[in-house]
Order: structure tokens, then C-alpha cells, then sequence
């Protein structure tokens, strides 16, 4: 028997998370019409989505989810939206907090509010974050537990978090709100930790590492954080919360050290700057709700670190682009070795 097209909307879906989920969707559900709706600003790059991007069963639109005029009608024409799209670099939101209310929580409205009018919605993944539960000094946090976001980037985060939860509750809205650890993988872009070591140590360039080194990250793999939400789709319940973690939390300084190793660099590229304001130092979640629903991860982090910095290193034609495109990369590599960056390590 032919299952019916389920038409799914996923927002951010030429980003990190977004893309991977995409590919992931089309691969394992041969009945979903896949809409990608982004807005291609510096993190979202249509080259992450090559790969499906002629594929008749995905559509690509590059829009703002604050564009009610072009995100209401997506929304509405869908029986599964994932939402994605967010500003997300914590640095960034330190400098341009606006921006970050502006798309995570504004954007959330726009999408929530079409949502509110669909007759034929059956399922809403607003994707928020652990950092919304501030830091965490022991144990770890459950769905329960108050949430204290301290940056602008987690504190807009938590608002979305909420609205799509009052959307639920005043509108029946069916939300599922998940709340994953740090992701890794491919395509992420390379301000974040993983790839910016990555990048950096195979240009034999400094790795900046905050502080003393210690903060505390649960590093989820990006393909079970897909999984997960696969199967919340599935089997969540409706104005529910789940943690999404990948239960391994390591050190910064460890992280540092295991990647330098991965790459055969040496440890005098770590170079110690000043730390990051409000910088949490820790994040755990308890990941007991969504195991009892049957998922595990299946990406142990040795060997998920170790596929993530080999990818960095076959893939060069994606990340080098972006960093020759900054000033300073250019600048600082220049004074490095006495002349531009000709595309060799």
C-alpha cells in the first residue's frame, strides 16, 4: 500500500542541524515532500544541501521566517514543520542580542501563529537548546527543572521555548519542544569549537581556548539528534519537552587536546584568551524521557570525533571559502608565514 505524501517544512534547513535533518528526512522517508525554507545568511549555505538539491521530492526557498507573507503560507500548507532556523553563536549574541530576539523568538511567533490557523498540522518541533537551563553545577537537568539562561542567545532561545509552549496550551497547537547538548558533525560552520579547532590546527593556526580550559560540554552527534527528532515526530506527545544528550561530557581542554592529537598537531597551538562573558560551566541533561520512548545513540564520541575532523579535512572546498573570506584569518595567516594563503596547509 502507498503511503500518503506527508508534506514537512523545515525551517534552517540550509544550516548545521537543518541540513542534516533534511538529508536525513529524504533518505529515511521516501513518502515526505520536504520543503527547506532559509534565509542563506553566513551560516546557512545551499552547498550543504548538494546533495538533495535537484532531488523532486525537496524544494529549497530562501526566505525569513519573520516574513509572515512567505513563512504563514509554508506553514499552513504542511502536516510537519521542524524548526530550526535561529541565530545561534553565543559570541554573536553578545554583540547583537537584538538580531537574536528578532529571528529566535519573532520568528517563532510568525511560524507559531500560522500554525495556530492549520487544519491539517499534526506535529510542531520547535527545536530549543540545554543552554536555556543556565549552568549546571552537579546532577543533570530534566525537562522539569527551571530554566536560567545566561546570554542573550540562550535567553531568546527560552523565549521561543515558551511561546511555542503557551501556543500548545492556548491553542492546541501540536508542539514538541526538544532541548539538545552541543551538536558536532558535518557542516557545521567554523566559529563553533569543533570545526574552528579543526580548521585552524590543520592550517598549523592557534586554537583560542577560553579561560582555563574546563568548561563542560555533552557533545550529542548531529545524525542522532536527528534520530531523535525522527522518532519524537513518531512517538512524542504533544506539549511535551525532551532533552535530546548525547552523554558525553568532556572538558574544553580535553577536546582541545584530542583533537590536536586526531590531527597530529602539536599542543603550542593552544593559545589561552580571555574568557567569554557570562561563559556557563557546564551543561548536562537527563536523557531518561526520550530513552524510554527507545532511543540510544549510536555514535560513541571517539569514533564521532574522529569521522567529524576526517570530514574537515576531505572537505576543504567547504570550509576553506569561509575563512578565506574573513579579514582576520587572512591577515593572521599572512603574518604567520609571510604570504596569503595559497589553499595548502
Amino acid at each position: 500500500m502507498v503511503k500518503p505524501t506527508v508534506e514537512t517544512l523545515v525551517t534552517g534547513g540550509a544550516g548545521f542541524i537543518g541540513s542534516n535533518f533534511v538529508l536525513h528526512a529524504l533518505d529515511t522517508h521516501p513518502n515526505w515532500r520536504v520543503t527547506t525554507l532559509d534565509k542563506l545568511t553566513y551560516a546557512g549555505r545551499l552547498e550543504n544541501l548538494q546533495k538533495v538539491i535537484d532531488d523532486p521530492r525537496h524544494r529549497f526557498i530562501e526566505g525569513d521566517v519573520t516574513d509572515a507573507a512567505v513563512a504563514g503560507p509554508l506553514v499552513r500548507a504542511s502536516d510537519i514543520v521542524i524548526h530550526f532556523a535561529a541565530e545561534t553563536h553565543v559570541d554573536r549574541s553578545l554583540q547583537e542580542a537584538g538580531a537574536f530576539i528578532t529571528t529566535d523568538v519573532y520568528g517563532s511567533f510568525v511560524l507559531l501563529d500560522a500554525a495556530r490557523e492549520s487544519d491539517r498540522l499534526r506535529c510542531f518541533v520547535q527545536i530549543s537548546t540545554d543552554e536555556v537551563y543556565g549552568s549546571v553545577e552537579k546532577g543533570s537537568s530534566r525537562e522539569t527543572d527551571e530554566i536560567r539562561p545566561r546570554n542573550p542567545y540562550a535567553a531568546s532561545k527560552a523565549g521561543a521555548d515558551r511561546l511555542a509552549y503557551s501556543y500548545w496550551a492556548t491553542h492546541g497547537v501540536p508542539v514538541i519542544i526538544t532541548r539538545g547538548s552541543n551538536n558536532y558533525g558535518r557542516h557545521q560552520f567554523p566559529e563553533k569549537v569543533i570545526p574552528l579547532f579543526v580548521t585552524n590546527a590543520i592550517d598549523r593556526l592557534p586554537v583560542p581556548l577560553y579561560g582555563d580550559g574546563k568548561n563542560i560540554r555533552d557533545w550529542l552527534h548531529v545524525e542522532d539528534h536527528c534520530r531523535a527528532i525522527d522518532l519524537l515526530i513518531e512517538k512524542g506527545n504533544a506539549g511535551e519537552v525532551y532533552n535530546i544528550g548525547g552523554g558525553n561530557e568532556v572538558q574544553n581542554i580535553d577536546l582541545t587536546h584530542r583533537i590536536l592529537e586526531l590531527l597530529d598537531r602539536p599542543t603550542s597551538l593552544i593559545t589561552p584568551v580571555e574568557d567569554r562573558l557570562g561563559h556557563d560551566r557546564r551543561y548536562s541533561v537527563d536523557t531518561g524521557k526520550l530513552r524510554a520512548l527507545g532511543w540510544r545513540p549510536r555514535h560513541p564520541f571517539e569514533e564521532g570525533l574522529r569521522a567529524t575532523v576526517d570530514w574537515y579535512r576531505k572537505n576543504e572546498w567547504w570550509w576553506r571559502p569561509i575563512k578565506e573570506a574573513d579579514p582576520a584569518y587572512r591577515d593572521y595567516y599572512e603574518t604567520q608565514y609571510g604570504r596569503r594563503h595559497d589553499g595548502r596547509a
